[in-house]
């Protein structure tokens, strides 16, 4: 089985009228301004994954600052996966930052989406006041053994839409102080996960932590597979397209090109995935 761990997806109303949310919502429009960013909804995505062999998809929004907002798109992330619930996972997308935020999360969770995410700090970074916004949802998480996918980038390089200025200091201050989470960084955790070669430390914190590989055919060479694999094995890493970004076959062609076998691929691109959609009671 092929799972994709990182997809958005967006109400009608939403990808028809773009520029009318802009005012209020400054990291939408960083991140959408543009026309070629595009936009998909429920139909798209089920029409792309027959195309690319896709088995099942975890889908999510935006972290709206509106209250209400967050609370319609959730919504249509709770509509999609009822009218697919074979070929889709939904995450309850939130700001932390959000005056109805644990409320809201505890809604979705209870309505049957299957984790948090993607949590995103466009403007801030992951500083010690997200991390205290944070905590209420991680415990919740925590309780209910459902992951939660957190927006990461690499802190050097190119500007690019969407690079948030978190650090290194910031994302391992993350996932010590949550170290009991099952954590997904989003793109490769920024790179965060070559600090497991460390002797001292930084290997208990990551026990818990899964690395997906959203946009990577933008960010890295192909060779950065096999490293991850050497440095962190293969059952940490998760396939996620960041669809409509990307296509998924994009991404399979990378996997060739990385030279990985069957069983890595498996693992990657399902096995990993469907463990964390199925968590222990």
């Amino acid at each position: 089985m092929i799972i994709d761990f990182h997809t958005h997806i967006f109400p009608k109303e939403i990808r028809k009228n773009r520029e009318k949310y802009f005012p209020d919502e400054p990291a939408f429009k960083l991140l959408y301004s543009s026309p070629e960013s595009k936009l998909a909804g429920i139909t798209d995505i089920t029409a792309s994954m027959d195309i690319e062999g896709i088995d099942k998809s975890v889908v999510f929004g935006f972290p709206w600052k509106n209250p209400d907002l967050s609370k319609k798109h959730n919504d249509y992330i709770l509509k999609a996966i009822d009218r697919f619930p074979e070929r889709l996972a939904g995450f309850c997308c939130i700001d932390p930052f959000n005056k109805n935020a644990v409320p809201e999360v505890v809604r979705c969770l209870e309505a049957g989406l299957s984790g948090v995410g993607e949590i995103a700090f466009y403007q801030s970074g992951i500083d010690e006041a997200s991390q205290k916004k944070l905590k209420p949802l991680m415990e919740i998480c925590e309780d209910k053994n459902l992951p939660v996918l957190i927006h990461t980038n690499e802190p050097v390089g190119h500007l690019y839409p969407g690079k948030t200025p978190n650090t290194f200091k910031q994302i391992y201050s993350l996932i010590r102080k949550f170290s009991n989470n099952k954590i997904v960084l989003a793109h490769w955790g920024g790179g965060m996960f070559f600090f497991n070669l460390l002797k001292k430390e930084i290997g208990k914190y990551l026990k818990n932590v899964y690395f997906d590989t959203a946009a990577s055919p933008f960010l890295y060479y192909p060779q950065i597979y096999q490293i991850a694999i050497q440095i962190i094995g293969k059952n940490k890493i998760l396939f996620g397209s960041d669809f409509p970004l990307l296509k998924p076959n994009r991404y399979f062609r990378e996997f060739k090109k990385a030279g990985l076998s069957k069983d890595e691929i498996e693992s990657i691109c399902g096995n990993n995935a469907a463990g964390l959609l199925k968590p222990n009671p």
